[in-house]
């Protein structure tokens, strides 16, 4: 698994901010199948930042309906990636 299959898409929020501004912490949604040290290669390879620490979560998916029929949204997986100190990632 390449570096672009491993992170699907930054996760930009009102919390993310504050933890980009604040914790130098980005969050990411990644590909349910990848461990935090493929996450970490990604995110150093990608933007060319130092990573000091990864933390992942599954997601699980909202029940939602539409009429009379139920159904739910996919489960997915999140990875909140801690900078080094020196570093930014300026997608935030």
């Amino acid at each position: 698994m390449n570096e672009y299959n491993v992170i699907i898409r930054p996760l930009i929020t009102e919390q993310g901010m504050h933890f980009a501004n604040v914790k130098n912490a980005y969050s990411f949604e990644v590909n349910k199948k990848a461990n935090k040290v493929q996450i970490r290669h990604a995110i150093e390879r990608l933007y060319n930042v130092k990573v000091t620490d990864v933390r992942t979560a599954n997601v699980k998916g909202k029940p939602r309906r539409r009429g009379r029929s139920f159904g739910r949204t996919p489960d997915w997986k999140k990875a909140v990636v801690v900078l080094h100190p020196d570093y930014r990632i300026d997608l935030f």
